[in-house]
């Protein structure tokens, strides 16, 4: 019973903390330059977003090469674990190193890790781009991470354009090559999905907030990782797939505060009980003088 309540004592704690976050952080938002008509959007972002699959499975059997060189399926890192996964081109001079700085400060909050409790895989959408560059990507994160054991857990991909083509639009990934800027025009983003290679969850935008992205391979993995009190602090959330995070449902926490006290009350009136049987079943003790007579 002690366990119960301390389970319910935890869940609720962070569940406030959890909600004053909500409160506090700031909504993200894309902002235009100012007087630009929002039908004026430039050519080459007309194309660009990302378009939510949920529930898509991915191409497994696509190809690719990881930082070795080596030939690799997609299918080779899912099976028992849930799977983050990044889109990224790794000479990228902006939102793609803002998106793995991101996910890598996320990662570096939770008590998951990387080869035990999930897998990570960042792929490199350009196919211009080889494993010598994937490889100093690779060290270059694991050094920012430094977790013991990471490097069996992310993996870091590149693909000629038949795979990427098949990977990107399994996920609704839409960009486009801005031939004047010599760059891709590209959404920005992770996903996170299943064991069994389905996508679960979208998180959007070049911040990951810790909190969505733990709930989310939680989610994914069917609470087959978290423990019980973390169970208890999702259940009072809800992931909206149109902003890519996790809201507070308030009227969640009201039932689950109505059936702590329904439970507390009960323990408390099944202790006072058997606490009233025990004193009624204690033999009485007899203050009557002792009959037996004393000689001289």
């Amino acid at each position: 019973m002690k366990t119960w309540f301390a389970a319910i004592s935890a869940a609720f704690a962070l569940t406030a903390a959890a909600a004053s976050a909500q409160v506090a952080a700031p909504a993200s938002t894309y902002r235009r330059d100012p007087g630009l008509p929002a039908a004026a959007v430039p050519k080459a972002l007309r194309e660009v977003g990302f378009d939510q699959h949920l529930n898509d499975r991915l191409p497994l059997d696509a190809t690719f090469a990881d930082e070795d060189g080596r030939t690799v399926r997609l299918g080779d890192y899912f099976g028992s674990r849930p799977v983050v996964l990044a889109l990224v081109y790794y000479d990228c001079p902006m939102l793609c190193t803002q998106v793995l700085n991101s996910l890598t400060g996320a990662l570096k909050t939770l008590s998951f890790d990387p080869g035990k409790d999930f897998e990570v895989i960042t792929v490199s959408f350009d196919p211009r781009e080889k494993p010598a560059l994937a490889a100093a990507k690779k060290r270059n994160y694991l050094e920012r991470y430094n977790r013991p054991g990471a490097a069996v857990g992310w993996h870091f991909l590149t693909g000629d354009k038949r795979s990427i083509d098949r990977l990107t639009s399994a996920v609704g990934f839409r960009y486009v090559w801005d031939n004047d800027l010599k760059q891709f025009a590209h959404p920005t983003g992770i996903m996170v999905l299943t064991p069994d290679g389905r996508l679960a969850r979208y998180l959007f935008g070049v911040e990951y907030w810790p909190r969505d992205l733990r709930f989310a391979l939680i989610d994914a993995s069917a609470g087959k990782i978290g423990s019980p009190v973390e169970q208890v602090v999702l259940y009072c959330y809800h992931y909206d797939p149109e902003t890519g995070r996790y809201g507070f449902i308030i009227m969640r926490v009201v039932r689950i505060a109505a059936a702590a006290t329904v439970v507390a009350l009960g323990a408390f009136i099944f202790v006072m009980i058997r606490r009233e049987r025990a004193i009624d079943h204690q033999p009485s003790i007899s203050h009557e003088p002792s009959a037996i007579s004393h000689g001289r």
